[in-house]
């Protein structure tokens, strides 16, 4: 389900660097609505929440959450990479094409809160090209901003993402590269077709964006907080096994997160956690010291550097915080996040914006 005039039928895989980027510039304001709704379901929330290791209450217990006043298990806060990717690879297969998806990196996420996402939701995406720019020197890169409003089956709005990419262009692929590929990649001989269950009108450009926000549910005291208080440091350790288990959770087959054959190929250091799961762990770290998942209002992330999983030992991650900022008037605060790996800092930026009691 479209809106907005087409895309140019042209090959883009064959483009230039500079007619990809041309091509691509047009497509900003391009707007689609999936044609297929995602229903959160009971065990999905658990995985994803096993996945990202959290143990909060509200995922895994519907007499817990009930407590929380919620009526069903409530998923964790950045549960959206579960389907997200869906519709984000729909806009490269078919939309904004031609660019080559392993040498697509994310570089900034920002996550607005609406209202909570739980079991039972039928979620809708209206996906669009927010923005697009490109740099020609000292190599060939797109930077591009991708943008999902996401609604339940009630058209009332749950979230709003952005995503940040950069994109390589002009590269030869190396030959050992598509071998690797072909032989890691996951295969399926065919695929089955939902068909349309979603039968609102398509998004529109220019459309205005939700502007609610959570309650605070069981927030703990907005009162009992000041500026630059500091939370209590907690470490998460990944494996190899944790990295394919979120893969196979949110439905992510890039082999960067479990392939050394790939990684080599690739000219990577080795291989590396997907960033929403590092985002997810931070998440998980400040749901703890809030009380609430369900009160995050804005989460930011800048992905500076990525977490290395050796082969046959662990990584540890380790976050801290501190409370940035607090609105007496809104009972609102930004927590500022802070993930490393030893010395290397993995975020450039992440402030988490909370309603508060």
């Amino acid at each position: 389900m479209f809106s907005g005039s087409d895309p140019d039928e042209t090959p883009a895989e064959k483009l230039s660097p500079e007619a990809l980027a041309e091509r691509t510039a047009g497509l900003v304001g391009f707007h689609y609505t999936v044609d297929d709704y995602y229903e959160v379901g009971r065990e999905e929330v658990r995985k994803h929440a096993m996945a990202v290791q959290d143990a909060h209450p509200t995922h895994w217990s519907e007499a817990a959450a009930a407590e929380y006043g919620y009526d069903s298990l409530v998923a964790h806060p950045t549960f959206v990479s579960a389907f997200g990717i869906t519709a984000q690879r729909y806009l490269f297969e078919h939309v904004v094409t031609g660019y080559d998806l392993w040498q697509i990196m994310q570089t900034d996420q920002r996550l607005i809160y609406h209202s909570p996402m739980k079991v039972g939701d039928q979620l809708i995406c209206d996906v669009s090209l927010d923005s697009f720019r490109h740099i020609s020197k000292p190599e060939n890169l797109d930077m591009l901003v991708s943008k999902n409003v996401i609604w339940n089956q009630h058209d009332e709005p749950v979230m709003t993402t952005y995503t940040s990419l950069v994109a390589r262009t002009g590269v030869e692929v190396d030959p050992e590269l598509v071998e690797s590929l072909e032989h890691v990649m996951p295969k399926c001989d065919a695929f089955g077709d939902p068909g349309k269950t979603v039968n609102r009108p398509p998004a529109e450009p220019g459309q205005p964006d939700p502007t609610q926000s959570p309650s605070a549910g069981k927030a703990i005291d907005f009162d009992s907080l000041t500026v630059g208080q500091e939370f209590d440091p907690k470490s998460f350790l990944l494996t190899r096994g944790n990295l394919t288990n979120y893969a196979g959770v949110v439905g992510d087959p890039n082999p960067i997160h479990y392939s050394d054959q790939v990684v080599q190929a690739a000219g990577l250091d080795g291989v590396v956690a997907h960033g929403m799961q590092t985002m997810g762990l931070g998440a998980t770290y400040v749901s703890q010291f809030i009380g609430d998942p369900a009160a995050f209002c804005e989460y930011n992330v800048r992905f500076t550097s990525p977490v290395y999983v050796p082969a046959d030992d662990y990584a540890s991650v380790d976050f801290t915080a501190k409370v940035k900022s607090l609105n007496p008037e809104t009972r609102k605060g930004t927590i500022a996040l802070v993930g490393k790996q030893g010395d290397r800092k993995i975020f450039g930026r992440a402030n988490i914006v909370v309603q508060f009691s």
